[in-house]
């Protein structure tokens, strides 16, 4: 746990936040087909924006877990837009600052999507690519191969997104 977070704790505030996103976690675990799904992305995302003070988020792991979840590709492309909308969500939240710390973790769900991507979803997951992970630069290094490989097959020529 990072000393950071260790800090918060402290904070009640922050253990409000924390069991809020812990109560739209749970609907996860009772999601059986994927308009649950849907519904679940939606509390979180609503968890997520109750309290934007922090820009360290409580159960990273979990979160992220869960929206690699919903990133499968036999999942319909509704529930990949909605992930998405999560992970712009949290990506805001956390700046680039966590982001560059914690890529390992939300690049696992993100970096294999193109390849699957339906092409209504391919046009926001690039815009994810440039708004929130191009900007790293050098502390992109650690995922640039996993990117590069999640990117090249996702590509056609001569399509917009291969121009882009």
């Amino acid at each position: 746990m990072d000393p950071e977070e260790q800090e918060l704790l402290g904070d009640y505030r922050y253990r409000n936040y924390s069991s809020a996103i812990e109560k739209a976690l749970r609907n996860f675990e009772s999601s059986s087909e994927w308009a649950d799904l849907i519904s679940s992305l939606g509390k979180l995302n609503k968890a997520l924006q109750s309290n934007l003070k922090y820009s360290l988020l409580p159960r990273r792991l979990i979160i992220s877990k869960r929206l690699s979840q919903c990133l499968h590709p036999a999942l319909p492309s509704g529930v990949h837009l909605k992930a998405l909308e999560t992970y712009e969500i949290i990506f805001k939240i956390i700046g680039t600052k966590w982001l560059a710390k914690d890529l390992f973790l939300y690049s696992s769900g993100l970096f294999p999507l193109l390849a699957n991507a339906a092409m209504s979803v391919r046009p926001v997951l690039l815009g994810l690519y440039e708004k929130y992970f191009l900007p790293l630069q050098k502390s992109l290094l650690p995922g640039l191969q996993a990117f590069l490989i999640g990117l090249l097959p996702g590509l056609e020529e001569g399509s917009e997104i291969y121009d882009r």
